[in-house]
Parts: structure tokens; sequence; C-alpha cells
């Protein structure tokens, strides 16, 4: 421990995570709050490519850029985090923090809530210090391709650091009930308050790694509690599948669990199923506050719907942050039809035969790499799998797509598909969406960047 170790606050904290993405449902939260016993609410919402979409709408409006869904959750559940006390840790800020803050303010005030700390931690977003920091010498080159930033640098929409979990601690520290932050690591929402609340310092590596590893298993949400699992028959009442929950304690020791008389299933099998998830190498599991291994613990059942996770190992941190930047990389249309009755297969491949003939007599050619064709119904998403006593499909949805550079090119595509209604095989519908339209395709570039040349910031605000 560091000499700036306290006293654990508690034996044992109970951290849950409601919301595995932008769009998971928000009665995972509510349910949490609602259903049991709870010290901290975790909520997720970014993805890659969330924060390029959120760049954008604060371009339009600086009052946006955060998932406003978050919002409209504490509006649905003020009074009762209120109440009992309940701690909430999202990342719901996105490239816009202090205005996510702003509006969580006023939907506290609208509920009466007085004296409420809301913290926001910023210094994620260095999408307008990249020339400096490209200037400085930092190539943020591409970790998958090698190339330099500046091949793309003109179309950059979004370039924001994953900061790790110290510092939602020290917003925790101030007394902050509310924490909002923008790019972070998933699992750094959970290792935060452990941090506070036990007071783990910055070498305790083997501790961090297990606030790391819990942060990991219920980042998903229900993923680890029967969602998404493949003995699906087993889980029971998925419709009110229980969000998870771990109880942790100071020796870095946890149980995952749910609250009691939900639906789902908390087992060895179903928490293994998510440690796996977005795993590269297991034992080495690289985060800014620690390399984590995940071939170190031990799983075991420990009653119903309690698994025990102990024996977790760590390793110094690298002196680089991971960076997600997004670019603008070109236009994309896609559109769909269903092809119906005998022969369903046969007349779709033909449909989409006809749709690349009559583009290239047009003077439109796409290569492979810029075309899409794909045959839902006829195992398209698990190809070489043979299905047994599988027969060929009654009906087949025709689903193609193109993509490049050009947006006339990519627009003159949509043109091709709805005319398959009467210029095609029989047993053509499912055209009511309209011309498919060029949309932008928005490039994820990861690259690393110097510790040392981000600073964070905390501030705190009472309602």
């Amino acid at each position: 421990m560091n000499d700036q170790t306290k006293r654990p606050r508690r034996e044992t904290v109970l951290i849950a995570n409601g919301q595995g993405f932008w769009g998971d449902s928000i009665l995972g939260p509510v349910r949490l709050v609602r259903e049991g016993p709870l010290d901290y609410l975790t909520l997720d919402y970014l993805a890659e490519v969330t924060l390029s979409i959120m760049q954008k709408q604060r371009g339009r409006d600086p009052k946006k850029g955060y998932a406003t869904d978050f919002v409209a959750l504490i509006d649905r559940i003020a009074p009762e985090l209120v109440q009992k006390g309940i701690r909430v840790v999202a990342n719901a800020g996105g490239v816009n923090p202090r205005a996510c803050m702003a509006a969580v303010l006023e939907v506290l005030a609208k509920h009466g809530a007085k004296g409420v700390k809301v913290a926001i931690v910023e210094g994620d977003d260095i999408y307008e210090q990249l020339d400096g920091l490209l200037g400085s010498g930092e190539n943020l080159a591409n970790m998958d391709t090698k190339r330099p930033l500046s091949d793309v640098r003109s179309k950059v929409t979004s370039a924001n650091v994953y900061l790790g979990a110290f510092p939602i601690a020290e917003a925790l520290d101030q007394g902050a009930q509310i924490v909002i932050t923008g790019r972070g690591t998933d699992p750094g929402l959970v290792l935060g308050p452990l941090i506070h609340e036990f007071g783990w310092g910055k070498e305790d590596w083997d501790l961090l790694a297990a606030g790391t590893i819990a942060g990991h298993i219920v980042e998903c949400g229900a993923q680890c509690t029967g969602g998404n699992y493949t003995d699906w028959r087993r889980i029971p009442d998925m419709a009110m599948i229980g969000y998870p929950i771990v109880e942790a304690r100071a020796d870095g020791t946890f149980v995952v669990t749910k609250h009691d008389g939900t639906g789902g299933l908390v087992d060895v099998s179903t928490v293994v199923h998510q440690l796996c998830y977005e795993m590269g190498d297991p034992a080495r599991y690289l985060t800014p506050d620690v390399i984590a291994d995940f071939t170190s613990v031990s799983l075991e059942q420990e009653g119903p719907a309690r698994v025990r996770v102990s024996g977790a190992k760590g390793a110094p941190a690298t002196p680089t942050y991971k960076v997600s930047c997004s670019f603008e990389d070109g236009w994309k249309a896609t559109g769909q039809l269903t092809i119906s009755g005998p022969d369903a297969l046969a007349k779709a491949k033909l449909c989409a035969e006809i749709v690349w003939k009559r583009l290239a007599y047009d003077g439109f050619e796409y290569g492979p790499e810029e075309r899409l064709e794909e045959y839902l119904g006829a195992n398209v998403c698990h190809a070489g799998i043979q299905v047994p006593g599988a027969a060929d499909p009654a009906e087949v949805v025709l689903r193609m797509g193109v993509k490049g550079p050009d947006r006339r090119k990519v627009d003159r595509f949509g043109s091709e598909l709805v005319p398959l209604v009467t210029s095609g095989p029989p047993g053509v519908t499912g055209f009511a969406g309209g011309r498919p339209k060029a949309t932008e395709i928005i490039g994820f570039w990861p690259a690393l960047l110097t510790k040392s040349k981000v600073s964070t910031r905390v501030t705190v605000v009472e309602s």
C-alpha cells in the first residue's frame, strides 16, 4: 500500500453494472436500484464509434455530445438514489462531460434534490491537442497498420484517451454521489469505487488486477448472468434477467451475483463466457492502471447465483495510454429485399446478379472489396456449419451494399435495388424503406500515447 492508504470503509462493497452499451435496457439499472441492496451503480455507455457520433452532435450543438439516456435514467431514479445513498459512476459524459453534468443538475433540481455532489472527470478528449501532440513527436501510429495518424489527420473526427480508474476514485474521495466521465476503460468504472473504498494504491498490482477482472466480468451487463449465453435454454426467466452485482472485499476476492428473485443465471460457466469476452492475451490484459493476468484467477460456485473469484495477479502498467480515434473513411449504402416462394435462394442470387450487371452497364463497377452480397436465411451467419435436416428456405432476405470514397458512385447503387420488384424474378417484396442512400463510414484508429502528455481534471459541483 502507498502512504495514502485508508482503512476500508466497510468489509464488503456491492457494485452493480446496469448498462452494457448505449441502447441497453433502461430497466437494467432501474431494477438494480429497486430490487435489492446496492452501494454503487455503474453504467457503461461508450463504444468506439459512439464517441464519433457524439463529436458530430456537439459540433452541431455545443450542449450535446453525451449519452442523453443517462439523464433520462437519473430523472427516473433520482429520488431512490438520494434516499438509499447509492453512488453512480458512468462514462455518459462522452465528449461533453460538462454539458452532461449541467443536464443532471437540472434533473436533480427538478426533484428538489439538494446537496447532491456531482463530479466530472476530464482530460480524455485530446481532439483539440492532436496537432500539438503530433508536433511533439507522438506519431499516434495505427496499432494495426502502423501508419502514422498524419496520413488521415484531416479526416479525424474524434480522439479520446482511455483513462484509468484513479480519477474516478479521486472524485469519490471528494464526496461525489454521481461521477460522470468521458472515455475510460470499461473495467475502470468498477475499479474506481474499489480504490476509493479500500484505499488501494497505484502499486497494489494484484488488488488492481482483481478489481479490473471484476469490472471486466460485469462490464457488458447481463452478458455474465445468462444473456448471450450458448446454453440459452438453461436460462430461466430471461425477460426479467438480473443484472450483475460484484460483492467485493478489500483483499481482492469478490463474488459475482445478482439480486434475489431475478431471472437469469450466475454460475461458473456464465462468468467464464464473459471472462473470455474481447480477450487478447489472457495473461496480459492491458489497462492504464495494471496488467491483469486473467489466467491467475480461480472460480468457485459458492451457492445459487454466487461465483467466487480469487487469486488475481497483476503487473505494473505500461507507460502509455491507448487512444481511440475515429476518422472519415468514405461512404457506404446498404439495402435489402425479401425474396419468397419456391427457389427463393436461386431467385435472390439472380437479383444480385441483375443489380451488378445493370450498374456495370451504366458505367459503375464495384470491386470485390467494395461490395457486399448476403443471403439471410441461407446460413450466412454460420457459413460452413451444417444444420441437420436443413432444406432450401421458403424465403431469403437479400442484403446488398457498396462502399468507397466516391459518394456519387455509392449513391448510384441505391437506385437499382427497388426496381427488382417489377423487373426481377417473382416473389420480391420488403422495399418499403425506399432507396438506400450513402452514409458516412467512420473508421477506427487505435493508437498509443505517452501518459505524461495527458492531464486529468476532476470537478465537483453540488446541486
